[in-house]
This record gives structure tokens, C-alpha cells and sequence, in this order.
């Protein structure tokens, strides 16, 4: 890796990595790159500045994450990009540290990414990549992307692809008419909900939690009827235990990549209440809502599980959404009518149509997904196209987690450079995941054995 002058152009300066996206993940490892003089960094994305789920910044909303996961901490606890540094700099560690609580505000760690990306000259906003391309003679890949002044190229050695996820919305309730919004669009719409008759919250996770929280505090002025709609069993709350935590680590995200695809599968569908329940709080915080707003007689609300909404359309002429619902475990269906319709249906990763042009070179499995490696690149050249928070299917519940984040970003720099440059613990937790060591080591014994004896038996 050699350093390159600053003043070279886009299209002929050399970069060691591109990064295309810059959520939280892709800025992390531009923090972490940022000190190291024999790497030359650079990541684009198509927006004007930094910004973190605005739709759902609600004042008392909180991560789900100790404020150790920002950034860069847990790869490096020095970093002056750290959230610490951030407080003391705004002059808010003691406020913070007075509150004695872990989990900072959202909107909190949404200004100190954007106070860390003001720090850092290696990000370019205002660039929307629309292709990247590979030069098997010189073994290079060009990103090409589109800006309000024209094209621009930029060439690299390697390419770090974190273009985040996007909102999904199941079958039955895509292509609606009418004023349906998805939570991630929640705040700007907020009054026009309240403004309604009838609103429906439909989903089962956090998002959903919070919506229904809030529209629940103006329910007594706006006069409207609020229903909650999931088809999970029942309000799910986040298992955060400690020993559920340590699946949040090295060497489970070993185990589960290393798993059949089928049980890959099968797990994440069954381990979705670890990440993505309502925080323990927050189920009481909507209980306790319900109960103050009902001491002055009956809520005009409803909660219902096990429901699924099978059918959905708007009638313009009535300003209604018609809805058809199943109830699974009674095996019926019924209709029910409202104004508005949030979705809180959570988020799918966004395709990266831009790696089209090196569809060749990238790794599918049997469904068509990225098969991402253990240490997440998702090339067949062997560590030249990596992917942040694309590989749940492949690393479980540790692919969205803020707080192994800086640990893969080690990860990708430790590949990409070639040495360690920030410390990489392999194994974390108190429990064994797998088979027990001293198993594996046996039967790996077993195996050495069996071999000598099979090559001694063939020499004979």
C-alpha cells in the first residue's frame, strides 16, 4: 500500500478501500481507518450528510445498545472517535454519566456519529454509486458514481459495501393506495396520524412499541382510535440475559456459520425474539400508559396477536383501508376498517445493484443470497468485496449488533492490511457453542490417525 498525494483526482488516485454507504458500520471503520498511515480510505454515499433513522427520533427513545458499542470503542477503547469523547467534548459527560444509564438517546447517538463524520476528511457525500466494475488485468475494481456536478471513478484495491437495509413491507400490504406510511417515515407524519379518526400499528418489534407509545399520549386529546396489530403470539420482549448476550461473540458467530444452511435458517427465524423484541422497559412503559389513560374511563384501543392481515385495500371514496385479518390459532377471518396505516415490518437488507457489472465474481447461495465468508467478504477472488450488515443469514444475530461492529471492522482492516492493527478476541464467552474442545481435538486426533494409517496402507 502506497500513499497517495491528497490533491490526485478521483479517477486516478489509487485507494486502498472504498466504502460504499456510510450508515453506522461504514463509519465506524472510516473512524478506525483513519489513523492508520499506510492505508488510504475513502467512502461514498448518495446522501448530503449523516443522518440515523430521523423518522423514528423520538425524544425519549433509547438504543438497545450500551453506549461501549458506538463506533470504534471495542475495537479500540483510545480512539478519540469514541462516544466518551463525543460527551466530554459537548460537555455532557457528567450529565451522562449523573444519569446512570447505559443506553444512550437515540437522538444522542445520532449526533455523535454526525460530530464523528465532521471530524473526517475521508467521506464524500452527495455520490450515488451506480456501478463498480473489476479490471482482471490489473486486478482493480473502478466505483462509478453519479453526483449534482457529473461522474466520477473511483479506483481501489478493495471494496467495503454497507449500503444498510430498507423497509419491508409484507405481500399483503405492498402497492396500497392512499396515506400508508412504514415507521421509518413516522415523525414527519405524525400529526396527520394523530388527525385522524382511526390509525393501526401493524408489527411486533420495537418500532412498533414506540409508534403505539406515542400516538397512545395523544389519544386522549386527538380522539382517535388506536389498534396494534401483530401476528406474533404475543408482545415479545428483547431477551437481553447475560448468557443469551454471549451469542452476541466470536466464537458463536464461529458455530453459526459454520452450520447447514437449512439450520442457518432455521435458527434465525427461531432466534429473531434476541434482536428484534420490544425492550423489557417499553413493555411496561406502553402498559403503564394504558393503565393511567384508562383511570379516566375506557381507551379506545385495542392490542391483538396472533393476527395476521391477509388482504388490504384503500377506498378513496370513504378514506378507509379495509382490512382482512386472520385470526391463526381460532383459524378465522374478519374485516376490519381504518383511517391510516403504520407499518412497523421491520427492514430487509438493500440489493447492491451496483455490483451487477461483478456479478462474476460474487459468491450466491442455493437462494440466491450473498454467501458472505466467516470473515465477511462475499468475493470469489478471496478478500477483495466485503459487506457490512448483509449476513444475517450467514452470521446471525451479530450481523445487525452495533456492538460487534468495530470487531468486524478490525476484522476487514486486519484482512485487508495484512497484520492485526487492533487486538481481535477469538473467544469471549463462558460457554461452548459447539461440540466440546476436547471432543473436536479427539475426533481431529482420530482423523490424523486414520489418515497415516490409510497413506501407510497405500505406500504398502
Amino acid at each position: 500500500m502506497t500513499a497517495v498525494d491528497a490533491t490526485a483526482t478521483a479517477t486516478t488516485r489509487m485507494h486502498d478501500v472504498v466504502g460504499i454507504g456510510i450508515g453506522p458500520f461504514n463509519l465506524g471503520l472510516a473512524c478506525l481507518t483513519d489513523p492508520i498511515d499506510d492505508l488510504d480510505a475513502v467512502f461514498l454515499d448518495a446522501r448530503d450528510g449523516f443522518a440515523w433513522h430521523h423518522g423514528m427520533m423520538l425524544d425519549d427513545a433509547t438504543i438497545q445498545v450500551p453506549f461501549l458499542a458506538d463506533l470504534v470503542t471495542m475495537a479500540d477503547p483510545t480512539s478519540s472517535f469514541s462516544f466518551l469523547a463525543w460527551l466530554k467534548e459537548t460537555g455532557r459527560l457528567y450529565p451522562f454519566f449523573i444519569r446512570e444509564d447505559f443506553h444512550p438517546l437515540r437522538s444522542e447517538y445520532d449526533a455523535y456519529c454526525r460530530w464523528a463524520a465532521d471530524r473526517l476528511d475521508t467521506l464524500r457525500w452527495g455520490r450515488r454509486v451506480v456501478a463498480v466494475e473489476h479490471d482482471a488485468a490489473q486486478d482493480l475494481f473502478t466505483v462509478h458514481a453519479e453526483t449534482a456536478d457529473g461522474a466520477e471513478t473511483y479506483r481501489a484495491r478493495h471494496v467495503v459495501v454497507g449500503v444498510g437495509t430498507e423497509p419491508s413491507v409484507p405481500a399483503a400490504l405492498r402497492d396500497l393506495d392512499g396515506p400508508v406510511l412504514h415507521s421509518a417515515d413516522y415523525l414527519p407524519n405524525r400529526d396527520a396520524l394523530r388527525g385522524a379518526g382511526s390509525v393501526a400499528v401493524i408489527g411486533s418489534g420495537q418500532s412498533a412499541a414506540e409508534v403505539y407509545r406515542d400516538l397512545l399520549e395523544g389519544i386522549r386529546d386527538g380522539g382517535y382510535r388506536l389498534d396494534w396489530i401483530t401476528r406474533s403470539p404475543r408482545f415479545f420482549p428483547m431477551e437481553d440475559t447475560k448468557l443469551t448476550l454471549e451469542m452476541t461473540s466470536p466464537e458463536y458467530t464461529d458455530h453459526f456459520h459454520a452450520l447447514p444452511e437449512h439450520v442457518r435458517d432455521r435458527l434465525g427465524r427461531e432466534q429473531r425474539g434476541l434482536y428484534k423484541g420490544i425492550s423489557a422497559d417499553l413493555v411496561g412503559e406502553v402498559y403503564d400508559a394504558l393503565y393511567r389513560i384508562s383511570a379516566r374511563g375506557p381507551v379506545p384501543t385495542t392490542l391483538r396477536t396472533e393476527t395476521s392481515v391477509t388482504a388490504a385495500d384503500w377506498d378513496a371514496d370513504r378514506g378507509v383501508y379495509r382490512l382482512t385479518l386472520r385470526h391463526e390459532q381460532l383459524g378465522e377471518t374478519y374485516e376490519h376498517e381504518v383511517e391510516r396505516l403504520v407499518l412497523a415490518t421491520g427492514y430487509a437488507p438493500r440489493p447492491p445493484r451496483f455490483l451487477d457489472p461483478v456479478a462474476h465474481l460474487v459468491a450466491r447461495d442455493a437462494r440466491g443470497r450473498l454467501a458472505v465468508a466467516r470473515d465477511h467478504h462475499v468475493d470469489t477472488l478471496g478478500g477483495r468485496i466485503w459487506v457490512q450488515n448483509a449476513e444475517e443469514h450467514t452470521h446471525g444475530l451479530t450481523a445487525p449488533d452495533l456492538g460487534m461492529g468495530a470487531w468486524r471492522n478490525a476484522s476487514i482492516i486486519r484482512s485487508v492490511t495484512g497484520r492485526e492493527v487492533y487486538g481481535l478476541e477469538a473467544r469471549i464467552a463462558f460457554q461452548e457453542f459447539g461440540l466440546p474442545a476436547s471432543v473436536r481435538a479427539e475426533r481431529a486426533e482420530r482423523g490424523e490417525r486414520a489418515e497415516h494409517a490409510e497413506h501407510a496402507e497405500v505406500r504398502a
